[in-house]
């Protein structure tokens, strides 16, 4: 009997032994599967030695996990839960970055850390050095994808040597890339720019957050090699500076964007064509401070949308086919503002169905500072509410050329300076306080025409519209409170008033 329970009980060991190297067999296959999964697809940054404790520096580790996916001939670079410090990462092509939820991405404040793409010599910005340095860097790529539902966040880096002495490296920065997407992440704090990218193509940033930081999306081509086919849809922006900007644009649509600045909301500083700007919200004050506005860090909101073309400096091209529709604006110190300088041309800006209210510092305006007419401006169906309250005596009586941002007028609702054809139809334009200025002012243009213009008229203001040197005026349906006006021409070059 002792014999068979001995036998029984090794037969029970053997079987036991037998059972678990089956096992770890199966589990070493499942490993090798996994292993060769991720090696196909998905390249963990933790397997790379990556720890998310937020203390630690993954740079290395993040960049390994990266080459890796690229020397296997792409796929996705995934951030799992947590929070990983870093300085640089070099984007590689065919590479999708992506950042779970819980996963937080956070820029080391070791400015020694950062480096910078190099943009093409034939642009100027290409001797700025370090202002280039980004947290992440993509150069000379295609089809490479930032996504979500995690978080970029640019730590507020300060840098005492940097730009206003005082911001760092850019968030996102990439030169020469097509086919770059970003979609569903949210980028915080971001130390300069939230995304930077210049001479790129086909770039569509969809349904992204932007909160704090100074501009949100800003790009840039240069003459003769502008940005082409940029989507920018569904985005958030509370930004403390502009939120979207650049210059050398074609083919661009900003779409379905809620956009909160206290700074402006767009603004171009260059030449662009076929620009449309759709179905968005443009609002104030901003939700985050203007961070170099000093101590009391304003937070009023500019211009909703601001076109000026060598504002900051020459630029040489034209702006064209440009179509803002269905729009709504509040608390902006302009809605609609387009000023041309010395080397640029302006061909067709249309605005439909614009609605603004709260409009604190200036009217709408198309300018031109030069020898070169805007050709062809259409308003249609647009209604505009000013703050107002300018007493006669502290009205500007003078226009001036512009600066850099939108300035107040002698008129309240509209003004136009060298414009070909000018055409506002279908337009209301109001006051929440009595102003003591005209209505609206045009001066050196072809062709005005008002059609079912309304605006506000008050008690002495006898001359609510001026016109000088205005060669044509067609003048329908335009009236207040009942009463038509009717352009009356001296015999001689000079001020028209419709009376």
């Amino acid at each position: 009997m002792r014999t068979t329970r001995l036998i029984l009980r090794a037969f029970r060991i053997l079987l036991a032994i037998a059972l678990l190297v089956e096992a770890g067999a199966t589990r070493g296959n499942e490993s090798t599967d996994r292993s060769s999964e991720d090696s196909a697809g998905t390249f963990n940054v933790r397997t790379y030695g990556a720890r998310g404790d937020g203390v630690s520096l993954d740079t290395d580790a993040i960049n390994r996990a990266i080459a890796a996916c690229s020397e296997a001939g792409g796929g996705k670079v995934l951030f799992p839960p947590g929070r990983y410090l870093t300085g640089t990462i070099r984007l590689a092509s065919r590479v999708a970055v992506f950042l779970d939820a819980g996963a937080t991405l956070i820029g080391t404040t070791n400015l020694a850390m950062y480096s910078r793409p190099q943009p093409p010599d034939y642009m100027p910005e290409a001797r700025w050095g370090k202002w280039h340095n980004g947290l992440i860097v993509g150069e000379n790529l295609e089809d490479v994808t930032i996504a979500g539902p995690g978080v970029i966040d640019g730590n507020k880096v300060f840098d005492p040597t940097g730009e206003e002495r005082m911001r760092g490296p850019h968030t996102i920065v990439f030169v020469n890339c097509k086919r770059f997407k970003l979609r569903d992440i949210t980028i915080v704090d971001s130390a300069n720019y939230a995304v930077f990218f210049q001479v790129s193509d086909q770039v569509e940033v969809q349904n992204v957050k932007f909160v704090g930081g100074w501009d949100g999306i800003h790009f840039r081509g240069a003459p003769h090699r502008p940005c082409r086919g940029v989507m920018i849809t569904g985005c958030l922006f509370q930004t403390g500076d502009d939120s979207i900007a650049g210059r050398y644009w074609d083919n661009v649509i900003i779409s379905g964007c809620i956009v909160n600045s206290s700074c402006n909301g767009l603004r171009l500083i260059g030449p662009a064509t076929r620009l449309i700007v759709h179905n968005c919200l443009f609002y104030g004050p901003g939700e985050q401070p203007h961070r170099t506005s000093g101590a009391t860090r304003r937070t009023n909101m500019l211009s909703g949308i601001i076109l000026q073309p060598g504002a900051w400096d020459a630029t040489i091209g034209q702006l064209d086919d440009v179509l803002i529709s269905d729009v709504t604006m509040q608390s902006v110190a302009s809605p609609v503002t387009l000023w041309l300088k010395r080397g640029n041309t302006a061909g067709r800006v249309t605005v439909e169905r614009l609605t603004a209210g709260g409009v604190y510092r200036a009217p709408i305006s198309v300018e031109s500072w030069w020898e070169s007419p805007v050709t062809n401006v259409v308003f249609r169906d647009v209604s505009v509410q000013y703050d107002g309250g300018v007493a006669l005596a502290t009205a500007v009586k003078q226009v001036t050329a512009p600066g850099v941002d939108a300035r107040s007028l002698p008129v309240w609702g509209f003004y136009a300076r060298n414009v070909e054809t000018v055409t506002l139809e279908n337009v209301r334009l109001t006051l929440a306080r009595s102003d003591a200025r005209p209505v609206i002012a045009v001066e050196k243009a072809g062709c005005l025409n008002l059609d079912g213009v309304k605006f506000t008229r008050l008690p002495g203001v006898s001359t609510p519209i001026i016109l000088t040197n205005v060669t044509e005026a067609n003048i329908r349906e335009t009236d207040a409170d009942g009463h038509m006006y009717k352009p009356r021409f001296p015999a001689e070059p000079g001020q028209k008033p419709l009376r």
